[in-house]
């Protein structure tokens, strides 16, 4: 992953944020607050701003530049959970050309700031549900000498996999948990944005 792929990331994230804001809204007016989809776009659409004025000197500080913009322009959960995730990601991907393993490695500390901020593992009916599986099959794919699109393509499909596992579990984490079994039925919203995350980047991989 170079600095142009890191960036055509998270211009695709941002789009499909921008299409997707509805269904996210639904999702979450269902079991949460009805703001994840709202949130989520004003927070790609700042840091859209961010990095069009910001010159990275490596595809990790891309991801740090948009997860320190989410922490600071998005309330409720999204932004700490997000911003952690590529903030932390962005902070162990020092490499200038990181391979697919790299890119593993670095959303692998992704998930560990995202678990220690919201205690979530999977099961509890969040976006770990779809993180997680995601970067199972990103290591695996690196593992078995894939190439980036090849790798980016088995985390999306893993990603989307674990996000509709999530629609018969009782929510365990979060305002969902309050709803107790009527959380059933319904497809976790970080879940859904997590897998959109990781069909963008088969996207800007090619």
């Amino acid at each position: 992953m170079d600095i142009k792929t890191a960036r055509a990331w998270v211009r695709a994230i941002a789009a499909s944020v921008e299409a997707g804001k509805d269904r996210l809204t639904r999702l979450d007016s269902a079991i949460g607050d009805a703001d994840h989809g709202n949130n989520l776009h004003r927070g790609f659409t700042a840091v859209d701003a961010a990095l069009a004025t910001h010159p990275a000197a490596t595809p990790g500080d891309v991801l740090v530049t948009t997860g320190s913009t989410l922490i600071s322009k998005v309330g409720g959960a999204s932004g700490p959970l997000y911003g952690s995730l590529f903030r932390a990601a962005g902070k162990r991907l020092t490499q200038s050309a990181p391979t697919p393993a790299d890119l593993a490695d670095a959303l692998d500390a992704g998930l560990a700031a995202v678990r220690k901020l919201g205690s979530a593992q999977v099961g509890d009916k969040t976006m770990v549900d779809a993180l997680t599986p995601a970067l199972e099959a990103l290591r695996a794919a690196a593992e078995s000498g894939a190439d980036l699109p090849a790798a980016a393509h088995a985390a999306a499909k893993a990603a989307a996999d674990g996000a509709a596992s999530t629609i018969p579990l009782q929510a365990r984490k979060g305002r969902a948990s309050y709803l107790g079994q009527r959380s059933q039925g319904h497809e976790d919203p970080g879940a859904a944005s997590t897998a959109m995350i990781f069909t963008a980047l088969a996207e800007a991989a090619g």
